[in-house]
């Protein structure tokens, strides 16, 4: 073997600290096992990336690496989209052919070994159910995930603000879309002055938002108990770290769930984890199997904010890693973040292929020891292409290398074991049941059903007050409320119809008395024209004492 190159897998990847061992370099399907590819402990919050065509072994490297954090303490969540994952609680075979051929080929005793497993779930129905309320999303959060404007995210802002002012806890969607239809009312309307109030435009914008995310079936996710992320921080008593698995076979054909569930999980930590800087080791490691799910037909903000939570995230002590099948599927601004790269085989069958290839061979450092393209073609089921961060946060030298099989157990556990595992869980009792406490939708029904009991009452007293025979308080008891409703309306308008009837009543006798009055008038004013010309005739003046006599009670001449 090239001595050149053996210098220099040495020199890179020698270190005075822990870490986890990859595999080992190949040079013209020449093995070197006296240089061990390896990562330190202390990089693995630096962030990575796992990407290779389809059946190239990129699980099986997961379940590598997620295998040796466990063993050293380090806690870690893996997203588990096809169920492959599940028998990382199970210990390998050490008599399985392939295995043997790999161990001996690198000349490393096979040590099989089960790991501390957790088995989660969005639906329930294959671990415990993980939840998250409406309100620990928070209306920035949210508005990013229901792809929200900056107006419409300030309206969800005032609808939190209007909920924590007066004690209705947001639970769950429909909690959500029963304060906005109530605020959005004629009876709510009123409550929303002091906050700005709402368009009925921007209201039925959030609402049709909330109908497309529970298409999605994103509902599921929303409620109690909530999962508390520090339950993914647990090491068992001898010190090895919990890996929790969550399994979303059963809902892959959902990938806004799973992408609103894994930016909930990232953002939590982020709010809820101390400033640590760097540490000897991870506090937890995320693996996102299927990465491309993550952000496919994400909104531009929710790209943002994903950026955002990987790049602030490592200071928090927690490394996140992503596995696709092609380094393209994950947006630049976040590749930019991903400083540990195992590159398993790419298949260049199209021309967009050809392209990616091409791609991705300029993003891997420059070497004298491989036509980078052409090698990324040619590696075989588990082995990649590696570069990873030096304890110096410098790039280690490339190198194509065969990877080490997991010590657990590369087959799912079986439906009976794997059932057993989630019932024994200490999870099972802590998350298993739903709980539907008392939250804004009922809060805002009682009080809206309360107010139309109230106006029931007030109609039918003001029904009988204004005469009109009303609906008997047992018959309006036992209508339903489009009945009650249909009846107040009723009522209303036959109260409004005596009102009118009275006024034009009251009216008509004020203008007859104000016309006798008018006719009295014209009258003496007649009789006062005419006056000065019968004054001369003893008969004229007899004529108009007469008038008056008769108009103000008589009179001697």
């Amino acid at each position: 073997m090239d001595k050149a190159f053996q210098d220099e897998m040495a020199a890179g990847y020698a270190l005075a600290e822990p870490g986890l061992v990859i595999g080992s370099p190949m040079l013209a399907g020449e093995l070197d096992n006296v240089a061990r590819v390896q990562v330190a402990l202390s990089m693995m919050n630096r962030h990575g990336l796992i990407a290779g065509a389809t059946g190239t072994g990129k699980t099986k490297t997961l379940q590598l690496l997620a295998g040796q954090l466990s063993k050293a303490g380090v806690p870690v969540f893996v997203a588990d989209i096809k169920g492959d994952l599940t028998g990382m609680a199970a210990p390998g075979d050490a008599t399985n052919p392939k295995v043997v051929e790999r161990m001996t080929s690198l000349e490393w005793t096979y040590q099989p070994s089960g790991h501390p497993v957790e088995y989660l779930s969005l639906s329930g129905k294959l671990g415990a159910q993980v939840r998250a309320t409406t309100h620990s999303f928070g209306p920035l959060l949210l508005g990013k995930v229901l792809d929200l404007n900056d107006t419409q995210t300030s309206i969800l802002s005032l609808i939190f603000k209007y909920c924590d002012d007066n004690d209705l806890p947001l639970l769950d969607l429909k909690d959500l879309a029963a304060t906005l239809k109530y605020l959005a009312s004629d009876d709510g309307k009123p409550v929303l002055a002091d906050y700005g109030g709402m368009s009925s435009a921007s209201v039925g914008v959030l609402l049709r938002s909330i109908v497309v995310l529970e298409q999605a079936g994103a509902d599921i996710f929303f409620g109690e108990p909530e999962f508390e992320v520090a339950d993914l921080l647990r090491t068992t008593p001898g010190g090895e770290g919990v890996v929790s698995i969550l399994e979303l076979s059963d809902v892959m054909d959902q990938p806004r769930l799973f992408s609103t569930f894994m930016l909930w999980m990232l953002a939590r930590l982020y709010e809820t984890l101390p400033e640590v800087g760097d540490l000897p080791k991870p506090k937890l490691c995320f693996f996102f199997d299927e990465a491309h799910l993550l952000f496919d037909d994400a909104s531009q903000a929710l790209l943002d904010e994903i950026e955002r939570t990987a790049r602030l995230i490592r200071s928090k002590g927690v490394g996140v890693y992503f596995v696709t099948q092609a380094p393209t599927d994950v947006p630049s601004s976040v590749l930019a973040q991903l400083g540990n790269r195992v590159q398993h085989a790419l298949r260049a069958f199209t021309p967009d292929d050809a392209d990616a290839l091409r791609k991705t061979a300029r993003t891997f450092p420059t070497t004298t020891f491989y036509d980078v393209e052409k090698t990324i073609t040619s590696l075989g089921t588990g082995e990649a292409l590696v570069t990873v961060l030096s304890p110096r946060g410098v790039p280690t030298p490339l190198a194509a290398t065969r990877l080490l099989a997991p010590d657990s157990s590369m087959t799912p556990l079986d439906p009976v074991q794997f059932a057993g595992r989630i019932a024994t869980s200490s999870f099972a009792a802590k998350y298993g049941a739903t709980i539907d406490r008392e939250s804004a939708y009922e809060r805002i029904n009682a009080k809206i059903a309360a107010a139309h009991a109230a106006a029931a009452q007030a109609a039918t007293d003001a029904a009988v007050r204004a005469g009109v025979d009303p609906t008997t308080a047992t018959g309006l008891n036992t209508m339903t409320p489009a009945q009650q409703r249909a009846e107040i309306n009723r009522q209303a308008r036959e109260i409004a119809a005596a009102q009118k009837q009275a006024e034009r009543e009251r009216k008509a006798q004020e203008k007859a008395a104000a016309d006798a009055r008018k006719a009295q008038q014209r009258t003496i004013d007649t009789a006062l024209r005419t006056g000065g010309k019968v004054m001369t005739s003893r008969l004229g003046q007899d004529v108009i004492r007469g008038v008056f006599g008769t108009l103000f009670g008589g009179g001697k001449r």
